[in-house]
């Protein structure tokens, strides 16, 4: 369509609008806004069905990656968690019956040794880079549920940690300990709220 033909479909429909009465214009009206509507709820639809959904991070286990009152976005369909993946949780333990976030630290026939000593987290002979820590890893308080310090992770299973290492409770916690896969909802992609932190996570 070129510039004249778009004017002149332009004055057409303004010349229909001021034919119509004003209860009929305001059910134009209605009827476009009701359009735009639907159609933001099948946009959402779809993000929801093939993308994930919302969930609200519970807690300062995950600083400095995630904070407390966060609300991401997660990939949950066909998703294979994977080595230094966020992820969120549903598996109940001790006094947590919600979501929980932590990062994949080791799957299915890898080997996990912690160092409180040196501070370390081996897999498989390697010592993990970790630049998403909030701080160094301290060996756990007196009294402490946080006594696995070696393991092989089973197939389909994984072991996590938080990034606040040493306020997280997660697969060193003999309450939770290696996770079935089949818990995961799925893997943080994006912070959508506060609107400050909006973006992908890197």
């Amino acid at each position: 369509m070129n510039g004249a033909e778009g004017g002149e479909a332009m004055m057409n429909q303004a010349g229909q609008e001021e034919g119509l009465t004003n209860g009929q214009a305001l059910r134009l009206d209605l009827y476009f806004w009701l359009q735009a509507l639907v159609m933001a709820l099948i946009a959402l639809i779809l993000v929801f069905t093939f993308v994930g959904r919302v969930v609200g991070v519970d807690g300062s286990s995950m600083e400095p990656t995630l904070r407390d009152g966060d609300m991401v976005l997660l990939q949950s369909i066909g998703y294979q968690p994977r080595q230094h993946d966020v992820v969120v949780l549903t598996k109940p333990f001790g006094k947590v019956n919600g979501p929980i976030v932590k990062r994949v630290i080791a799957v299915g026939g890898q080997h996990v040794a912690i160092d409180y000593d040196a501070g370390t987290v081996t897999v498989d002979g390697e010592i993990l880079e970790e630049p998403y820590l909030n701080e160094a890893m301290e060996r756990p308080p007196e009294g402490s549920l946080r006594t696995i310090t070696e393991v092989t992770v089973p197939e389909g299973s994984i072991f996590v940690m938080g990034d606040n290492r040493n306020h997280s409770d997660d697969s060193r916690n003999e309450l939770l300990g290696v996770v079935d896969e089949r818990y995961v909802l799925g893997q943080v992609i994006a912070v959508v709220l506060p609107l400050s932190d909006f973006g992908l996570l890197e």
